[in-house]
């Protein structure tokens, strides 16, 4: 699943040790979502989302959008 995990977190300035100790999951999990190698559990999406003050679509993509499309969804859940 496509995601901007990577984005939020530097946005922020964390590294994925910084981020997966905040979430209480090793660094290769974060890695893994990251690269859409794994897509993370509800609880664990949920708490993405809160630790990012955002919403869980604001930060996991389907997929099926145009990169156009992502963007705009982006900007839309971001209000």
């Amino acid at each position: 699943m496509k995601n901007r995990l990577r984005e939020l977190r530097a946005e922020r300035g964390w590294s994925q040790a910084d981020l997966a100790q905040r979430l209480e999951v090793s660094r290769q999990s974060v890695n893994a979502i990251e690269t859409g190698k794994f897509d993370p559990s509800l609880p664990l999406a949920f708490r993405l989302a809160r630790l990012f003050e955002t919403r869980i679509e604001s930060i996991f993509l389907d997929g099926s959008e145009t990169p156009d499309q992502e963007k705009t969804q982006i900007e839309r859940n971001s209000t």
